[in-house]
């Protein structure tokens, strides 16, 4: 990912400037007559007001406390990440392009300032996660509690915390802005060009080095692990501002829970037609579809009778254009799962209904 510049938010002045401003307007519109009422009214209202702004200043120091001392920044040859502690035996969790194909980190813990070394457990880039076990764990080392992302709620208040920038420790506060965001990765600058479903969309600021760490609740728990911004084409690709996606807690223990117990993926939940394919173009020079090169034996698009040379232009209801499209359609579907191929052959359309295998 390339280099985003931080962004600082003063959540705290935001709220009593408003607040004042609401006060003075309050002010303004009392008649002569509710004067002395309206400003025993107003004295009386801002000392709850201090105590509420004071409380979410004390939940952010608390959520702080508790979770920024399982973060940790993971230093490669190349690149630099984040990471999250995910038990008390040293196991790491963090994203697949930040390990990329290296095999032995450099790790500093939030309350360490040696560093520790670790290596990778296993990657796995189709989710853009991956395992890595501090060699020799430390004394104290402290695992993160991960929440329940089904109850993410568009609105809650989060934090983003991570190694921005080479910025350790760092902080960032933002609110969750949607969920369930089907995501594709570039496949540049290190990223794994992964499809990943269900990600968790936030305003708070992910910025390069940020990847790997934390999306954290008011209830000190993870609910997600940054991934990636989103970037704006009509600005050079540049960042787009609060625009951020953190893969679901859910995904990530399931992800982590296998590869500590198996040292591998061994069942991914996600869904796969089964074919090698290429974007095509039409006389326009417009994305038209996937062309099919290779069917894999005996997978889904084989039992449907799919062959090298069909197009697939839709996936039950959905629309293909691109290979992108196709992966980000299959996201959203189940392995066993039927759905209807539409493609064409030698000019002709048609239609093969189809059991979706796994990846």
């Amino acid at each position: 990912m390339d280099a985003r510049r931080l962004r600082t938010r003063r959540p705290v002045v935001a709220v009593l400037a408003l607040l004042c401003c609401l006060g003075l307007l309050s002010a303004c519109s009392s008649s002569p007559a509710s004067h002395d009422e309206g400003d025993s009214t107003t004295q009386a209202a801002l000392p709850r007001t201090v105590r509420a702004v004071d409380d979410l200043q004390d939940g952010y120091l608390r959520v702080i406390r508790d979770v920024l001392p399982s973060v940790v920044q993971i230093q490669g040859r190349r690149d630099l990440g984040s990471g999250v502690v995910y038990d008390d035996e040293g196991h790491i969790v963090t994203n697949a392009h930040v390990v990329g194909d290296e095999k032995t980190f450099r790790v500093t813990t939030a309350n360490n300032e040696n560093e520790l070394t670790a290596h990778l457990v296993s990657s796995y880039p189709q989710q853009d996660l991956a395992v890595v076990k501090l060699d020799d764990p430390p004394d104290g080392l402290k695992a993160a509690k991960f929440g329940d992302s089904s109850k993410v709620e568009v609105g809650q208040i989060v934090l983003a915390m991570g190694s921005p920038l080479g910025l350790s420790s760092s902080v960032t506060q933002g609110i969750v802005s949607a969920t369930g965001r089907t995501v594709t990765e570039g496949g540049g600058n290190g990223g794994t060009g992964a499809t990943i479903a269900n990600m968790v969309q936030t305003s708070a600021a992910i910025n390069p080095g940020n990847s790997g760490g934390a999306l954290v609740n008011l209830d000190s728990e993870v609910i997600g692990v940054p991934t990636l911004a989103a970037v704006d084409p009509n600005v050079g690709d540049s960042a787009a501002p609060g625009i951020g996606f953190a893969i679901p807690a859910s995904t990530v223990r399931n992800i982590a829970d296998q590869i500590i117990e198996d040292g591998r993926v061994t069942d991914s939940g996600r869904a796969a037609l089964g074919i090698t394919g290429r974007t095509v173009v039409d006389d326009d020079f417009q994305a038209a579809g996937v062309a099919v090169v290779e069917v894999e034996e005996g997978g889904a698009a084989d039992e449907a009778g799919l062959r090298p040379g069909d197009i697939i232009t839709r996936l039950g209801d959905t629309d293909i254009t691109t290979i992108t499209s196709l992966s980000e359609a299959l996201a959203g579907d189940k392995p066993g799962d039927r759905t209807t191929v539409t493609y064409t052959r030698d000019g002709d359309e048609n239609k093969a209904d189809v059991t979706l295998g796994e990846q």
